[in-house]
């Protein structure tokens, strides 16, 4: 008799006699049959515990609630813009899902917010929170900026935690770190048709993400608890962002060498031609 095997083993057949075994070889489940993407090193060869960097699922909705309230928040501001309430709130979603979406597609992972039907809802509750209360919250000035370094200092440390926890080495996970911290603002920008902010002189954006994950690294590799490490992640990270803005702290403008005092250059006087025989 032919045996049937499929990827549950209560849907094996067997013989009809009392005494006959299961034929044939177990069948692998889809697990085992997945093999990870090129250059992604598996929890065996990672020297890392996967427990270790097990990420709250509680930390990764509120990343992404602050993300869409500020997004939304943001995108009210520009009434020439003339967007609806359905426009803010993809605007809200866009800027609490996108960090996270660039870091799990970078990662070669399934992303998380396509896992669970919490992420969408926050994201949307958060959206309409910053719709809603955009005015009230704008009177309050600093919560803005508040809000916009929390959600760096967030995504910056869940982002750095997979890439290390999936053994990406230290350089490039400080790298998907900050492409998670910055990315939804980013998408927020591009969608809303203006200038990545990212990309001009303002207050320190991915420059206090750097720092922030950096830190994380660091304290990994003197063996620091990974969950007391990426605390100290976000506090750096958003204390970084909120005293650059108190401060105005930004890197200076590309211009070009010779405008700059210091690295001026001193050019010789051009030589003057020979003189003629009645010169």
């Amino acid at each position: 008799m032919v045996t049937i095997r499929s990827a549950s083993p209560s849907l094996w057949v067997r013989s009809t006699t009392a005494s006959s075994r299961y034929r044939g070889t177990a069948p692998v489940s889809p697990e085992r049959l997945t093999t990870p993407p090129d250059g992604a090193a598996t929890r065996e060869n990672s020297g890392v515990h996967a427990t270790a960097f097990a990420i709250p699922l509680w930390a990764d909705l509120a990343a992404i609630g602050i993300g869409g309230t500020q997004g939304a928040m943001f995108a009210a501001q520009f009434r020439d813009r003339r967007l609806d309430l359905l426009g803010v709130a993809i605007i809200g979603i866009v800027s609490g899902f996108g960090g996270g979406m660039i870091r799990d597609v970078l990662l070669a992972r399934l992303p998380a917010a396509l896992t669970s039907n919490w992420y969408l809802l926050v994201a949307v509750g958060g959206a309409l929170i910053g719709m809603l209360l955009e005015s009230v919250l704008q009177r309050l000035g600093i919560v803005m900026t508040v809000l916009d370094a929390l959600t760096i200092g967030l995504y910056c440390a869940i982002g750095t935690t997979k890439a290390l926890a999936l053994g990406v080495p230290a350089v490039p996970a400080v790298f998907v770190g900050v492409l998670s911290a910055v990315g939804g603002s980013i998408l927020r920008d591009l969608l809303l048709n203006l200038p990545i902010a990212l990309m001009h002189v303002g207050s320190l954006y991915a420059i206090a993400a750097v720092v922030g994950a950096s830190t994380l690294v660091a304290l990994h590799a003197l063996g620091v608890p990974i969950f007391l490490a990426a605390l100290l992640c976000v506090a750096v990270t958003f204390g970084v962002r909120v005293l650059a803005v108190l401060f105005r702290w930004s890197l200076p403008e590309q211009r070009r060498i010779e405008r700059l005092p210091a690295l001026r250059r001193r050019r010789a006087p051009a030589p003057r031609p020979p003189r003629g025989p009645l010169g």
